[in-house]
């Protein structure tokens, strides 16, 4: 089986990170969601990729590479346009010929492995098969509504009323019959080819379709504070380390910082990753933060945060909470009364603060 990883989108709710950076390639716990997906399709045998790209083609292609790190081939698959899921899936028809292959959202992440859904897909010799997962507001996803039995009696993309909350996740199986499919769709009201509509030509034109629950986590990453959701499950599962030179006096909880990290008269409180390069001085971080290589900290305090690589924070006194801060960006203040803050910066963004 063959994996193909959908790229593309220009990530318009994730601005302004996505001006600069595509949204696949935004770091979880110190590594770009894209990689998680590529390590799963991997550790399931899944070695032959092709990732679709868009317009941020250059940089997934430079971050990516060729897949080696992963012992795996990696083949870029070039959607012209964003005109919808099932065009991109569309798109890989060359790329996995007659072979059956595993479809991934890049901007999902999940905790469930692949394997057992892989199996059911070949066992039960699906043309198709869905993922479902239990969600709170519907009308943002694209839905399956199942029988009294289980199984699937029609699918609506993003519906505004409700008729299921049976939200339909970023991973699908499919034969090359889901090519048929997408021959014979049209775009819907957005002027896009769905992939929804696709699976539901072969429900109604009776290929056998299936689905699967997920039993743990899942999140489709659309928003800053799905970033920071998806940053604290991950972070729920770190994994502790700590080098010798860290005076483990200052730590509570799990954490994992570098070798190359310097840590001087502060407090971390897991779970926190910490990435080479970084000096931490006079400083609080707080549990769920993620700190990428290089970053500058001193005299002030952040939790629940994610700070892209080569940032600067210097003389806060209010703490800095549930913010994403981009590359090189750079806050410092001064003066100014203690409280709260929250803050969404893009890379190479400066914020200064003064007494005015």
């Amino acid at each position: 089986m063959k994996g193909v990883i959908l790229s593309g989108g220009l990530g318009t709710r994730l601005r302004p990170f996505s001006y600069s950076l595509a949204k696949q390639l935004i770091p979880i716990a110190n590594k770009p969601v894209l990689f998680y997906l590529i390590e799963k399709l991997v550790d399931v045998g899944v070695n032959e990729i092709g990732i679709v790209v868009g317009d941020t083609k250059e940089m997934v292609i430079r971050e990516v590479g060729d897949g080696s790190q992963w012992n795996a081939k990696i083949t870029y698959l070039f959607q012209d346009k964003p005109l919808g899921l099932a065009d991109a899936v569309n798109t890989a028809r060359d790329f996995t010929g007659k072979e059956d292959f595993i479809v991934l959202l890049g901007d999902n992440l999940l905790k469930e492995e692949f394997g057992s859904f892989i199996y059911r897909f070949k066992i039960n010799k699906m043309d198709a098969q869905i993922h479902l997962y239990r969600v709170k507001d519907p009308s943002r996803y694209g839905v399956a509504v199942l029988d009294e039995e289980g199984r699937i009696e029609r699918l609506i993309e993003k519906p505004k009323d409700f008729v299921s909350n049976y939200a339909i996740t970023g991973i699908y199986i499919f034969s090359k019959s889901i090519f048929d499919a997408i021959e014979n769709i049209k775009p819907s009201a957005r002027g896009e080819l769905e992939i929804t509509d696709a699976i539901q030509y072969l429900l109604l034109n009776g290929y056998k379709v299936g689905c699967e629950f997920l039993k743990d986590w899942w999140i489709d990453i659309g928003t800053p504070q799905d970033v920071l959701e998806a940053n604290r499950k991950v972070l729920s599962d770190l994994s502790y380390y700590v080098h010798d030179g860290i005076d483990l006096g200052s730590i509570t909880g799990i954490v994992n910082i570098s070798d190359k990290a310097v840590i001087i008269n502060s407090k971390i409180r897991g779970p926190v990753i910490i990435g080479d390069g970084c000096h931490i001085e006079n400083s609080y971080v707080g549990p769920y933060t993620s700190i990428g290589n290089n970053v500058f900290i001193q005299n002030c305090e952040v939790e629940n945060s994610i700070l892209f690589n080569e940032v600067t924070i210097r003389n806060i006194d209010f703490r800095i909470d549930g913010s994403i801060i981009g590359k090189k960006a750079i806050i410092e203040k001064k003066d100014l009364i203690p409280r709260a803050n929250s803050f969404f910066l893009g890379n190479n963004d400066i914020l200064y603060f003064t007494s005015d």
